[in-house]
C-alpha cells in the first residue's frame, strides 16, 4: 500500500549526490541475488527464450524487407513504424499499466507479440508475404508494446521488490545483452540453411515461454501493490508527477538525449564498415558483436554494484559521448573496433542506471505512468533522432555523424548535472591532491564554513 504522492521518492536536495541510491539488503547482495526469488526466476527464464526469438525476427524483418525492395530506405520504415506507436501512444499505455494487474496484462502482451510472429511465419512460408504485410506487423508490434513495454519494467519491482530492484533491472539487461550475442547467429544460420520463414516461426513459438513462466508464478509471493482506479485525467495526473520531481525529469531528458542521438549505432556501424574501413558483410557483424559483449559485461557489472545514484548516470553519459567522438576520429580499424566495447559497456551503464533510478524515485501507483514516458523518451526518439543523423552522416559522413551523436550525449549530460547539481545546492570544488588536480561535488553550507 503506498503511502502517498512521493512515498518512494528520495527528496529532492540529496538529488546529485545520494538519491536513488539502490543498494540490496546485506543478505541479498550479488551479481545474481534477485535470481533467488522464485517468480522472478521464472520471468528471467521465459525472458532468455522470448528476448533470443525477438532477436532472431529482427534480423530476418530487416533481411526480408530487403530481399523483397532491393531499399534500405524500405528497412528504415520498418523500424521507424514499429517505433512510432511508443512515440503516439506510449503514455496511455502507462495508464493502462497502472490501472489493471500487470501479469494479466502481460499473459495478453506476450501472447499476441508470438500470434504476430506466427502470422508473418505463415505469410513467409505460404510465399504469399508482401512488404505492406511487414509494415502492418511491424506497426501491430508497436501498438502491443506500448503495453508491453511498461508493464514489463514496473512488473520487476512487483516480483523482487525494492531492495532487489536495480540488481533485477541490471539482470534484464544482461538476459537482453545475451540473447543479442546468439539470436543473430541463430538467425543467419536459419536464413542461409531453410529460409526466413522458420525464423520467425521460432520467434513466434519462443513466447510460449514467456507465458508458462507467467502463469507458474505464484502471485500471492508477488509484492503487493496499489492500482491507480479509474479516473478522468490520469494521463495529465502523470504528467505533472513527472515535471515536478527533478529527479524523475531529468534523467528521463538525459535518456532522452542519449537515446534519440547516441544509440544510433546501425547507421554508424554500417557507414564505417562500407565507407571509411571497406569492410565486408562479415565484419559489420563482428563489430556488432563486440558491441553486444560490452553492452553484456556492463549489465553484469551493474547487477554486481547493486545500486545506482544519478551522479553515476550523469558520469556514465559523459563518458559515453567522449567515447563516442574517439571512435569517430580513430585512424585505424582496429582501434575502432576495440572502443566499441567500452562504449557498448558504458551505454549499458547509462541505460541500466536511469531505468533503476526513475523506478526508485517514483511512487508505485505511478509507477506504470512513468516507466511509459521513459521507454516513451528513449525509444520514441528513433524515428526522429534516426533520419537526421542519418542525413548528418549521409551529407558531411560517417566520422562527422558519429562525433554529433557522441557530442550531443557529452552536452546533455555536462548541463543536467550542473543542473542537478544546483537543484541539490552543491557547488563543483577544485582541489589539488598529492599534486593533481581532483574536481568533485561540495553542499554550498561546507564551502561557506570553509570560507
Amino acid at each position: 500500500m503506498s503511502s502517498g504522492p512521493g512515498a518512494d521518492s528520495a527528496p529532492a536536495h540529496n538529488l546529485p549526490d545520494d538519491n536513488t541510491t539502490t543498494a540490496a539488503p546485506s543478505e541479498g547482495r550479488g551479481t545474481f541475488a534477485s535470481l533467488r526469488v522464485r517468480n522472478y526466476r521464472l520471468f528471467f527464464a521465459g525472458a532468455i527464450v522470448s528476448n533470443t526469438g525477438t532477436w532472431m525476427a529482427r534480423i530476418t524483418q530487416d533481411w526480408l524487407v530487403l530481399s523483397l525492395t532491393g531499399s534500405a530506405a524500405a528497412v528504415g520504415i520498418t523500424s521507424a513504424l514499429q517505433f512510432l506507436p511508443m512515440l503516439l501512444f506510449g503514455l496511455y499505455g502507462g495508464v493502462l499499466v497502472d490501472r489493471f494487474p500487470k501479469r494479466l496484462l502481460l499473459l495478453a502482451s506476450q501472447g499476441a507479440l508470438g500470434l504476430c510472429g506466427l502470422a508473418l511465419a505463415v505469410l513467409t512460408l505460404s510465399a504469399h508475404v508482401q512488404v505492406w504485410h511487414v509494415y502492418l506487423v511491424a506497426f501491430l508490434l508497436g501498438m502491443v508494446t506500448v503495453v508491453d513495454n511498461p508493464a514489463r519494467q514496473s512488473f520487476v519491482s512487483e516480483m523482487v521488490g525494492k531492495g532487489q530492484l536495480a540488481n533485477a533491472v541490471s539482470l534484464n539487461s544482461a538476459n537482453f545483452q545475451s540473447a543479442r550475442l546468439v539470436g543473430p547467429a541463430v538467425a543467419g544460420a536459419l536464413i542461409a540453411s531453410i529460409g526466413s520463414g522458420w525464423a520467425f516461426l521460432v520467434n513466434g513459438l519462443s513466447f510460449l515461454a514467456p507465458l508458462a513462466a507467467l502463469l507458474l508464478m505464484r502471485p500471492a509471493e508477488l509484492h503487493r501493490v496499489e492500482r491507480a482506479p479509474r479516473a478522468k485525467g490520469q494521463l495529465r495526473e502523470g504528467l505533472r508527477y513527472v515535471a515536478g520531481r527533478p529527479e524523475l525529469i531529468w534523467p528521463i531528458a538525459l535518456v532522452g538525449f542519449v537515446g534519440t542521438f547516441g544509440f544510433n549505432f546501425p547507421i554508424w556501424l554500417t557507414a564505417f564498415a562500407d565507407e571509411v574501413y571497406h569492410v565486408g558483410a562479415g565484419t559489420y557483424g563482428f563489430l556488432n558483436t563486440l558491441m553486444a559483449a560490452g553492452s553484456l559485461v556492463g549489465a553484469l557489472l551493474a547487477a554486481r554494484r547493486g545500486g545506482s545514484r544519478l551522479r553515476m548516470l550523469v558520469g556514465a553519459a559523459m563518458v559515453f559521448g567522449a567515447l563516442e567522438i574517439a571512435a569517430a576520429v580513430a585512424p585505424a580499424f582496429w582501434l575502432f573496433a576495440l572502443l566499441l566495447v567500452p562504449i557498448g559497456m558504458i551505454g549499458l551503464t547509462v541505460n541500466v542506471s536511469a531505468n533503476s533510478s526513475v523506478q526508485m524515485a517514483t511512487d508505485p501507483v505511478m509507477r506504470g505512468r512513468v516507466m511509459s514516458l521513459y521507454m516513451m523518451v528513449f525509444m520514441g526518439g528513433t524515428p526522429v533522432g534516426a533520419p537526421l543523423v542519418g542525413w548528418v552522416t549521409d551529407t558531411y559522413g560517417a566520422r562527422v555523424g558519429f562525433a554529433t551523436g557522441g557530442a550531443v550525449s557529452l552536452v546533455a549530460a555536462a548541463v543536467i548535472g550542473l543542473v542537478l547539481a544546483r537543484a541539490g545546492g552543491l557547488r563543483l570544488r577544485f582541489e589539488l591532491r598529492h599534486g593533481h588536480p581532483h574536481v568533485h561535488f561540495v553542499q554550498r553550507e561546507r564551502l561557506t564554513t570553509a570560507a
